[in-house]
């Protein structure tokens, strides 16, 4: 009896001793070595179709950035900047080639950053939860946040380049979509002119009882200056298919509604009854693109106008008439969330 204790109770410890060492190597290989491509020499970004390395953080060279970008012939200082989020994916490139047409035909210069992780396909805290928390739990530094890094791109660009832009438009689909609406929840205080999350697959909700990334419980925010942001919730009238990308069915996931269209309205109307409760200046919008499903290209194509009109081109209240989904099912979808 005593050999059989002895020989379970080593079982155990060397189990505990496994795990351990491997956490604590998962946590080194994520948090500590040094990750990323490259970094390219300093220069200007050239016309056309081009590329650099940059180090991610401004006070630690722990992690490096890929940028992708396109710049017409005739873009100069002070032209519209539209950084472009790619979805889980993290396939930049193809975001940009989508950006390319519009960006000739409108003059814009596209900024696509790559948020690259060999475990993607594992987590999302790194880059459509903004990298406010690590793998573990633990909070990181603004500095090392995602969106802090949108803004160290803008100022490094700024740099390099002689551009005197004080802001910046930025569109992102699927979990782009998510890292835009969050970007702009937490941290508001950032240079983005214009804001559009298309298609996100889930939102943080302005509840403080929930934690993140579905509520704000465990975070810092500051909503009436969120609300006076410029947001554009980009909904595709056909992304009524869970079945279509990655889609989140944790419990708290699906309260927010069961596709992506209806949770998009869900957290469009939660924020705006809070902001009318609290008489916010409310500049969030919501757009219905018809026959439009999850695709990313289409999205892009029809975000344009958000971006060259920056006045709002639609009557916030016309987009009901395009919705597919009964004011029953979103009240009892914010019912449960709020």
């Amino acid at each position: 009896m005593n050999k059989s204790f002895r020989i379970l109770k080593k079982v155990i410890l060397y189990t505990f001793f496994i795990l351990f060492m491997l956490s604590a190597m998962a946590y080194i290989y994520l948090y500590v070595l040094p990750k990323g491509p490259e970094i390219t020499t300093t220069r200007k970004i050239n016309a056309g179709i081009d590329s650099f390395v940059m180090q991610a953080y401004k006070d630690s060279e722990r992690k490096s950035i890929k940028i992708y970008t396109y710049k017409p012939e005739n873009w100069k200082d002070q032209d519209n900047i539209v950084f472009v989020m790619h979805g889980g994916g993290r396939n930049a490139a193809d975001y940009l080639n989508a950006w390319i047409e519009l960006a000739n035909q409108n003059n814009l210069l596209i900024i696509a950053p790559e948020f690259e992780n060999k475990f993607s396909k594992y987590t999302t805290n790194d880059y459509q939860e903004g990298n406010l928390f690590t793998f573990f739990g633990t909070k990181n530094p603004k500095s090392e946040w995602a969106y802090t890094v949108i803004e160290n791109i803008f100022d490094h660009i700024k740099t390099v380049n002689h551009i005197s832009n004080d802001e910046y438009d930025i569109f992102g689909h699927s979990a782009g979509g998510q890292f835009v609406h969050r970007m702009v929840l937490l941290m508001p205080e950032s240079r983005i002119r214009t804001a559009i999350a298309a298609n996100a697959g889930f939102y943080s909700f302005p509840n403080k009882n929930l934690k993140f990334p579905y509520g704000i419980k465990n975070v810092t925010t500051n909503l009436q200056k969120s609300y006076s942001k410029r947001l554009v919730l980009l909904l595709g009238e056909l992304d009524n298919d869970p079945s279509l990308g990655t889609f989140r069915t944790t419990d708290l996931a699906m309260k927010q509604g069961a596709h992506r269209l209806e949770r998009g309205t869900t957290f469009f109307n939660a924020n705006k009854k809070l902001g009318n409760t609290n008489h916010a200046q409310f500049n969030w919008t919501i757009d219905t693109v018809e026959n439009t499903g999850h695709n990313y290209k289409k999205m892009s194509e029809n975000a344009i106008e958000w971006i060259i009109n920056h006045h709002s081109r639609l009557d916030p209240e016309s987009h009901e008439s395009a919705l597919k989904i009964t004011s029953s099912t979103i009240s009892k979808s914010l019912d449960s969330i709020l």
